[in-house]
């Protein structure tokens, strides 16, 4: 998995793996989906970070393990 914060853009992405992409859907306003071609989603982008949350916020990132 990969985890990239563009300033420039002001874009989050997780990135589950490194599958041909080969579809993307907008599913809510600034929430991006993309789809390999099992129709699986292998990547989620947030548009506009900077107004969900803060930069220390995105440079802290904490993960949890159930």
């Amino acid at each position: 998995m990969k985890i990239t914060v563009d300033k420039e853009s002001d874009t989050l992405y997780f990135r589950l793996d490194e599958t041909k992409i080969v579809e993307s859907e907008e599913v809510r306003p600034g929430v991006i989906l993309d789809f390999d071609e099992d129709d699986r989603v292998v990547g989620v982008e947030f548009l506009n970070i900077s107004s969900r949350a803060t930069e220390e916020e995105l440079s802290t990132m904490q993960f949890q393990s159930a």
